[in-house]
């Protein structure tokens, strides 16, 4: 049988497995075991055990249930109420007023999170009913909350950045670094955008609350220092080269646990509430990974992504036409499955393409998070949009209209890093030297 049959094969095999509503993971691992067996001459059974350990025993995946866990503690304090009340006596005067806060403090609270879901729950849980009380536009205030919730996916650390790192064998704590510039840049685009939205609908925009004193603003600031203190000691001490991811992510649960009890946030029960949302997370995590890597290595037997890396190389694509044809390509499946499903499901495949037109696998690992955010506001499967839709009890489509802009925003971004992939490499570089 010729490769493109096996292909057009395994890909039906897998659209069937994943439309009965098999679990992705099991899914993953059934589509590698029927390539191995029948289309190698290969013995599946050594194969997938020596597939499945290798998989879930890279050290890298020892920081995945860390950072989970500091963050599924960080998710049950109130920490969101005091980033708003912190943020919104400085953002009065600015146009787009207080939607800043949506986008400043989801990018804070990514940065000690990872998780653009419970960035955009938690966020949207205090600042949803609070602006929609105040009279800001509905449109604006559900489109700045779902994009900015991307942000838990792209500003390190990053539950995404450590699957790809283990997928792509990428330094994760490069890859956290490299993420730093792109996600402030996705910040400001945001804010940008804000502001403009603030200037051209300023006839429907509330009237500025009385501004306060300097003295009450700077206290409201002291409110927020803890969650920087914990941000700057995580990411801080892996740019520093004085902590591994791991170590790091140990050092953030700890900080997460002395804010939550200093907070009076965390209960006994909230605490084992926690450790077994990251257990289950974590676990469903590995699952996945462990059936990637029976998939991978099963295309690598049937030499499917090797000659697809030579037909494309044979098209005579350039770097940035590919480019865009993956970009294209995470958007549509994005509009099926979940961020850690694309990554998983496509590495195989599409490093070989990466590496035969001389990108940076560092760098692509940022582009396709970004893809990946995209795909978090792209409907039918978007997850921020979901959980905006719990919280507002709007329907779905309504949702992803509302956040069209910030996704144009995504793109841009996305190009913006491929004319000047400096934003990418150039921390990563001095942070080793090079």
């Amino acid at each position: 049988m010729e490769l493109t049959q096996i292909a057009l094969f395994l890909v039906l095999l897998l659209l069937v497995l994943l439309g009965s509503g098999v679990w992705i993971a099991l899914a993953l691992l059934g589509v590698g075991w029927a390539g191995l067996q029948f289309f190698t001459n290969t013995p599946p059974g050594a194969s997938v055990a020596s597939s499945l350990w290798g998989s879930v025993s890279s050290w890298s995946l020892a920081a995945l249930p860390m950072f989970i866990w500091m963050g599924e503690i960080l998710y049950r304090t109130r920490l969101a109420a005091d980033l708003f009340e912190g943020l919104s006596p400085w953002l009065r005067r600015i146009p787009g007023r207080l939607l800043h806060v949506n986008v400043l403090a989801s990018g804070i609270f990514a940065a000690v999170i990872g998780s653009s879901a419970a960035t955009t729950a938690t966020v949207g849980k205090i600042a949803l009913p609070e602006l929609l009380r105040r009279g800001y536009p509905e449109r604006l205030v559900l489109g700045s909350l779902a994009g900015s919730g991307t942000l838990g996916l792209l500003i390190p650390p990053s539950v995404m950045m450590i699957v790809y790192g283990v997928a792509a064998e990428v330094s994760v704590a490069r890859l956290f670094i490299a993420g730093l510039l792109p996600g402030l840049l996705v910040m400001l685009l945001f804010m940008g955008w804000v502001m403009l939205s603030g200037l051209l609908n300023a006839d429907k925009m509330p009237p500025p609350d009385p501004p306060l004193p300097l003295g009450r603003r700077l206290r409201g600031l002291l409110k927020i220092l803890p969650v920087l203190l914990l941000m700057v000691a995580v990411i801080g001490s892996i740019y520093a080269g004085i902590a591994t991811p791991t170590e790091a992510a140990s050092l953030g649960v700890l900080g997460a646990l002395i804010i939550a009890l200093w907070t009076r946030s965390l209960s006994w029960p909230g605490l084992l509430e926690s450790l077994m949302g990251a257990v289950r997370t974590s676990s469903m995590i590995g699952f996945i990974l462990a059936g990637a890597a029976v998939l991978s290595i099963a295309m690598a037997f049937t030499g499917i992504p090797a000659a697809l890396a030579a037909w494309v190389a044979g098209l005579g694509l350039s770097k940035y036409a590919l480019l865009a044809v993956l970009m294209l390509l995470f958007l549509v499946l994005g509009a099926f499955l979940d961020g850690i499903s694309i990554i998983v499901l496509t590495t195989s495949v599409i490093l070989p393409l990466a590496k035969a037109v001389g990108i940076d696998l560092l760098w692509f690992g940022i582009f396709l998070v970004i893809a990946v955010e995209l795909a978090q506001i792209t409907p039918p499967v978007g997850f921020n949009l979901f959980v905006l839709q719990g919280l507002s009890g709007r329907d779905i489509f309504t949702i992803a209209r509302s956040a069209l802009p910030f996704l144009a925003m995504l793109l841009l971004a996305a190009a913006l890093i491929t004319v000047f992939p400096q934003i990418v490499t150039w921390l990563p570089a001095r942070m080793t030297g090079g």
